[in-house]
């Protein structure tokens, strides 16, 4: 692993994926590995193996899905609390409930991760996580307090072009993430979210410019190119 990163000069930070979904798992390790100064220790599917692998073999930073098939996530956080396992966490759920993210932080939860998420929004939390990690030795004050826990906090996301919504946005990705290798026409995005055809158009065009799709043209038989989007892969 390259040591050019937010904790050169510094042990890895070994991380314990424990995620239900295999394939999910072992995409979420891909990640931590493709940042610099993380490593991965293991992949576990559920509470008890994790439970298993920290018994012997402690890590510096949990990337904990919230459902496993043995229990919450939180409730192995509390065991795990009670038994003196003092690991950080970063809960990857695609639970919405302030609740839950409230409870989350009492036990020790550092970031919140939203699923599905990119590459691009791991490599982020890691790396502000490793910067919060790497704050060392007596605060001279305040600031320096304030400065060392304003790493963890995410930047405020970009303002969406004028007529956009958010939370459109979010179905719109959800059904161009959902389709197959070919991808989805404005057409069908639009009938799987519930808009037009235009309007689901100009969301899939935004994800293009934002360098989270692609478009293609593809013939059909009647020999006219009709657009299909695609869901960029992280490379």
């Amino acid at each position: 692993m390259s040591g050019d990163g937010p904790v050169s000069g510094r042990a890895p930070i070994r991380v314990l994926v424990v995620e239900d979904d295999p394939v999910a798992a072992d995409a979420h390790a891909l990640y931590v590995e493709r940042v610099p100064g993380f490593e991965v220790a293991g992949t576990v599917h559920s509470g008890s193996a994790a439970r298993r692998h920290l018994e012997r073999d402690p890590v510096d930073l949990l990337l904990l899905d919230l459902y496993l098939p043995d229990g919450h996530g939180l409730g192995l956080l509390r065991s795990l609390r009670a038994a003196g396992r003092t690991a950080d966490v970063i809960a990857v759920t695609s639970a919405r409930d302030l609740a839950v993210v409230r409870e989350g932080v009492s036990l020790g939860v550092v970031q919140h991760v939203l699923k599905p998420f990119a590459f691009a929004t791991l490599r982020e939390r890691l790396v502000r996580y490793a910067e919060f990690r790497a704050a060392a030795g007596e605060a001279s004050g305040q600031e320096e307090v304030d400065r060392a826990l304003s790493a963890l906090r995410a930047p405020s996301p970009p303002a969406l072009p004028k007529g956009l919504s958010g939370p459109t946005l979010e179905s719109v990705t959800r059904a161009l993430r959902g389709a197959d290798r070919s991808g989805i026409t404005a057409q069908a995005a639009g009938e799987a979210v519930g808009i037009s055809r235009i309007t689901a158009r100009r969301y899939l065009e935004h994800l293009v410019d934002s360098g989270r799709a692609e478009r293609r043209p593809q013939y059909g038989q009647v020999g006219r190119p009709e657009l299909y989007y695609r869901w960029l892969s992280p490379a």
